[in-house]
């Protein structure tokens, strides 16, 4: 797959929500041309639900961006607590490759261990093995289905102003905060 020099994407991150169990969490999707915002989208999933996959879906199927994206990019491979994203199944459903982006390297006990508290743990655990390995190349730290993780890491420095945020992700995170809250938060 051919990269463009300002490929197109939409980053998805969740806003700020209450931490009662099944709370709304707002979940935010920003589009850019490299890193220009060229557009928005806004949905919902439950705190620790189980439709994150089914929303991202239903934000871009049908919709105007979906045509135009070159891939998706997720802030982590969970929104709204562990409202775990099945990535084989977005890429699939999506027909473009979904890379789960982080800021660091998790700690895999510590989330193994969060995740036993909820319900049905077990399938919890599998939709993060089936996200795929977790790669540390350039910089950035994810998991990528539907692609290469080198064209990943080539896609990211051209999405990335500085540091190790693409800049689609940093800004769905500022808006997200400043809708929710009044005022867009210090980490983005």
């Amino acid at each position: 797959m051919r990269l463009p020099p300002l490929p197109r994407v939409i980053g998805f991150d969740d806003a700020p929500f209450k931490k009662r169990p099944g709370a709304k969490v707002p979940l935010v999707g920003v589009v850019c041309g490299g890193t220009r915002f060229e557009g928005l989208v806004w949905g919902q999933v439950r705190k620790d639900g189980w439709t994150a996959t089914s929303e991202v879906s239903r934000l871009l199927v049908g919709g105007k961006f979906l045509p135009q994206l070159h891939l998706v990019l997720l802030d982590g491979i969970a929104f709204g607590g562990f409202n775990v994203v099945d990535l084989p199944r977005l890429a699939h459903e999506l027909k473009k490759p979904c890379v789960a982006v982080m800021r660091r390297m998790p700690d895999l006990e510590a989330v193994e261990r969060a995740l036993r508290h909820l319900p049905r743990a077990e399938r919890r655990l599998e939709l993060l093995r089936r996200a795929g390995p977790i790669h540390q190349q350039g910089g950035f730290t994810f998991q990528v289905q539907g692609a290469e993780p080198e064209w990943v890491t080539e896609a990211l420095k051209r999405l990335t102003d500085r540091g190790h945020v693409p800049e689609a992700l940093r800004l769905a995170h500022l808006i997200g905060s400043a809708v929710v809250t009044g005022e867009s938060s210090k980490r983005a």
